[in-house]
């Protein structure tokens, strides 16, 4: 017969739930990352605008940043042009086509706001007579919720946000301006700020590695857009229908956002042309037509031009875009994917944040650009070699 068991004491069983040293650091590491994340992220609600301004300055800065090196390399005879004189000019053109776009998005803003306004009547009673099939009481109802909405004042308030538009522009190109004043430094700067030369040229070519993936998508981005804008400006002017560069320009600016900005200006260019022509079928005629030249640039070619620079998630670009979005409005969405792709090669070249990077990429592996193989390990290099 065995004998009874002894009554468990009540330290040990605190003795069994006690975290041990690395169970608590690494307790601590978690509690610490979600109040920085949490800190971060507060900051970048409340400095948006600042913060809005200086990423699209950065982004402004790195496309012209190839250009100016390049410009500085032509001679001219036995003159050769500075780097200086280079950055003074890309910096003046800069701000003149800043300065020009935000004027022409303000005269079209207000043209809208003024013609929409005036429609609202109309508008409402076109939309509520594709309920009349549902008999009249739908159809009064219909009217009624919408006149309860107030167009009216949510426009408004949509055109005041858009006069903000001027002062943004003006800090970006301020932002602009110091960058290019810092740029013949920089590469000192980041030698002394490494201490380690091999180590600096490793992230300066992590740097030139986002420079150019991003400046690659924004440019085929900006002529697919372009092409975009001006092929609905003709459909526009063909069916002789009103706010034609006013569709061209929200056609050109909602492209930039992947998959859901061509969906949005699809619907809304068919809905302005059904307010103007209250006809179902004439309406579904330029939603057609309007789709399938957003179809054409935007899944057949685009996709060609872009070829393999940009193989990011595409789900990822949703989440990053809805992140974004909630963060920065706007502005967030369209500044998302650069952001993703900056963060992508970053994630690529850091051990323990690799996994991220794979989450990110398309096919989860993150390309490396030819220059980033210089980064790799002789046996690498070697072995790159070879198979060239």
């Amino acid at each position: 017969m065995s004998a009874p068991k002894a009554p468990q004491h009540p330290n040990d069983t605190r003795a069994h739930t006690r975290l041990s040293p690395f169970e608590r650091s690494r307790l601590q590491v978690w509690l610490l990352g979600i109040i920085a994340f949490a800190v971060i992220l507060f900051l970048l609600v409340q400095a948006r605008f600042i913060l809005i301004s200086l990423v699209v300055a950065i982004v402004l800065f790195s496309l012209t940043t190839d250009a100016i090196n390049s410009i500085s390399r032509l001679r001219i005879g036995s003159w050769r042009i500075t780097n200086w004189l280079a950055s003074i000019t890309a910096f003046v053109l800069i701000a003149s086509v800043l300065l020009t776009l935000s004027g022409i998005l303000l005269v079209q803003v207000n043209t809208v706001v003024t013609t929409t306004i005036a429609y609202t009547d109309q508008a409402v009673m076109a939309i509520a007579g594709l309920f009349r099939w549902m008999g009249s009481d739908t159809e009064a109802a219909v009217a009624a919720s919408i006149r309860s909405i107030e167009l009216s004042g949510y426009i408004r308030t949509a055109a005041g946000q858009v006069g903000n538009v001027l002062s943004a522009t003006t800090l970006v190109i301020l932002f602009v301006g110091f960058l290019f004043a810092e740029r013949i430094w920089f590469d000192t700067k980041l030698e002394n700020l490494m201490q380690d030369k091999a180590r600096a040229q490793q992230v300066s070519r992590i740097i030139r590695s986002i420079i150019r993936r991003v400046n690659h998508y924004l440019l085929v981005k900006t002529g697919v857009s372009a092409a975009t804008g001006f092929a609905i400006y003709l459909v526009m002017v063909f069916f002789g229908l009103e706010f034609a560069a006013a569709m061209g320009i929200v056609a050109f600016v909602l492209n930039y956002l992947p998959s859901v900005g061509s969906i949005i200006a699809t619907f809304l260019i068919a809905l302005v042309a059904y307010l103007q022509v209250t006809e179902p079928a004439f309406a579904l005629l330029i939603f057609v037509i309007v789709g399938m030249l957003q179809f054409v640039l935007g899944s057949v070619i685009d996709p060609m031009l872009m070829g393999r620079t940009l193989r990011v998630s595409s789900f990822g670009i949703i989440i990053a875009m809805a992140f974004w979005g909630a963060v920065w409005g706007v502005p967030g969405m369209f500044l998302a994917v650069p952001i993703m792709v900056a963060a992508m090669i970053v994630c690529s070249h850091i051990p323990s944040a690799r996994p991220v990077a794979i989450l990110l990429s398309r096919e989860g592996l993150p390309e490396i650009d030819p220059d980033e193989q210089l980064t790799a390990s002789p046996a690498g290099n070697d072995s790159a070699r070879a198979a060239e």
